[in-house]
């Protein structure tokens, strides 16, 4: 039996990610938590280029080269939000790359491979993300 493939909610893929990574961090989980900071960030980072005229299709799947994970889609993004009238999500951006260390290929290493130190980097990036998704969600409505 096929299940159904539901819509793309950035918004809410993007609350959900952070609130079980945050479970996942306050218990010293670091390495899951890493992760879902990972896609906690670019679910909100689809979130925000929607907010400001990225393609997005049936199913709310974004045009194909958007269709990455968060530490390809970062340098996308600014490229987007450069062209697209972004500059108010650009001045809240991290000056580096956060996340060019993060692989969703790192579900598969083992745990000793992550810890607290890689997890707060990337929550303090999935933060600022967090605060451009806000922005885009205000903006929306």
């Amino acid at each position: 039996m096929t299940r159904p493939m539901h819509g793309a909610d950035f918004a809410d893929a993007h609350r959900r990610h952070w609130e079980d990574a945050e479970l996942l961090f306050a218990h010293d989980r670091w390495a899951n938590a890493d992760q879902l900071y990972g896609y906690s960030a670019e679910c909100g980072l689809k979130l925000v280029m929607a907010s400001i005229g990225m393609v997005v299709g049936p199913k709310g799947v974004p045009e194909h080269r958007y269709r990455v994970h968060v530490q390809d889609l970062w340098p996308q993004f600014i490229a987007f939000a450069e062209r697209r009238e972004g500059a108010r999500y650009l001045a809240l951006m991290p000056p580096d790359e956060p996340f060019a260390d993060w692989s969703p290929h790192d579900r598969y290493a083992h745990r000793k491979h992550c810890d607290r130190s890689n997890a707060s980097r990337h929550r303090k990036a999935a933060e600022k993300v967090r605060g451009l998704a806000d922005l885009a969600t205000e903006n929306s409505l």
